[in-house]
């Protein structure tokens, strides 16, 4: 039963009828959905909280970012990349094409409309999302929301002891962009996963001094074998061979090319890195180019942290080093526990997890209940994500088309309503 509080909130916000699926987050997954479901027949409104499409890569990422697998993996939903792209699209190449994508589509997102919560009101039977931008309050109403802010919503940043007093420059990788402003500095990259090591390289590109921090084990991998994405080679086999055997396949191939990477203190997971990144969502490191900047010593490879001081560092192993910045690659979350809630608990408290990820592992991981979707949290990139949009698409579509006319359904509303979008 909604409490008094929640009644009068209701009443001092304008709100917003939407005729089709609300849909959160404008990056590839939202476009992904909107689209496919415009090729259904749906109408749909995208809430984005920044004023862009596809903020993360657009605002953060490095400069020298390109896509880690062959662009064939990583197109939309009936929009290839354009033929002339290469194999591994820049960051301004994929830029380029989100924007051709939403243009094809016409998908225009609701921008610096940040989603402050959303539950669904079973008095009702409808999605109650609550908007603030542009100094106003809007609530959206709908029969259905797709969750689409991605896997990567949040950056993380770890509490490390005396990271206050260290006196230097401390960013996070989202903030990086290129290792000019670092040029003949001692840098410390805390985090190995891909962006840890690209930053190394990209530092060590521009005349800084590296260290990067591995503190767990982790996978490296070539990018390409004989010539063929290591990632499409993995996936031709996993047609004919089961998982555990394409991870020794993989392991082996990564031997004799990259060597025994351990005795460079890059320790290898006992768990093979698809059945790793399938099961805990840890993506295996593509190496471009590091692990020969770590062999010759240009990237040196340290412990965990214990603490930080003036200027410096002391790692778990007693070693002391003297450094001027600090980039922390140490990845991002997602958000959706922040917003999506009734009362403090998650809408669907069996369909999302307490990190913000279906409970449901891919494929079964894209329908709730109520209405409520999920799009983007497959650790699958962004062929998992186009999967989700297909799939969320039929299904709303299949709805939509059984509702010839939708009935307008009783909402409480007021003089400053907007009655429909």
């Amino acid at each position: 039963m909604a409490s008094m509080t929640d009644r009068l909130d209701f009443f001092s916000r304008r709100c917003a009828w939407v005729n089709g699926p609300i849909i959160v987050g404008a990056g590839p997954s939202g476009l992904a959905v909107a689209a496919c479901l415009k090729e259904h027949g749906v109408p749909s409104v995208i809430l984005e909280r920044a004023d862009c499409i596809a903020s993360l890569w657009q605002k953060r990422t490095y400069d020298r970012l390109k896509l880690h697998l062959p662009k064939q993996f990583c197109q939309l939903p009936k929009f290839p990349f354009p033929e002339h792209y290469p194999e591994y699209p820049t960051k301004k190449q994929f830029v380029d094409y989100l924007e051709s994508y939403a243009k094809h589509f016409e998908i225009s997102p609701r921008f610096n409309q940040s989603v402050q919560s959303a539950r669904y009101d079973e008095t009702c039977g409808l999605w109650r999302v609550r908007t603030v931008g542009a100094g106003a309050e809007v609530e959206y109403i709908g029969r259905w929301l797709v969750v689409a802010t991605g896997e990567n919503a949040e950056k993380v940043v770890p509490e490390l002891e005396g990271l206050g007093g260290f006196g230097g420059d401390v960013i996070h990788a989202c903030d990086y962009k290129s290792g000019e402003a670092y040029r003949g500095k001692r840098v410390l990259v805390i985090g190995c996963g891909n962006s840890g090591m690209e930053l190394c390289l990209d530092l060590c590109d521009h005349d800084a001094f590296p260290a990067m921090v591995v503190r767990d084990s982790v996978h490296v991998l070539p990018r390409e074998v004989l010539g063929k994405s290591t990632f499409e080679l993995a996936v031709l086999l996993m047609k004919w061979l089961p998982l555990w055997l394409v991870d020794k396949i993989l392991l082996w191939l990564a031997w004799l090319l990259l060597g025994n990477v351990e005795k460079h203190g890059l320790r290898r997971p006992s768990t093979g890195p698809l059945e790793l990144k399938n099961t805990q969502g840890r993506t295996p490191v593509l190496d471009l180019g590091a692990l020969a900047k770590i062999r010759s010593g240009d990237i040196k490879v340290v412990p965990g942290i214990k603490r930080f001081s003036s200027g410096s560092v002391e790692l778990v192993d007693g070693q002391a080093l003297d450094i001027d910045s600090v980039i922390l690659a140490t990845g991002y979350r997602s958000n959706v526990p922040q917003w999506l809630q009734v009362c403090g608990i998650v809408q669907g408290c069996d369909f999302f997890s307490k990190d913000g990820f279906p409970k449901t592992p891919f494929p079964n991981g894209w329908k709730g209940q109520s209405g409520l979707y999920a799009v983007g949290f497959t650790r699958r990139g962004l062929a998992g994500a186009s999967s989700d949009a297909a799939r969320t698409a039929k299904d709303i579509g299949r709805m939509w088309k059984e509702e010839t006319k939708p009935a307008k359904r009783p909402v409480a509303c007021h003089r400053r309503c907007i009655s429909q979008i």
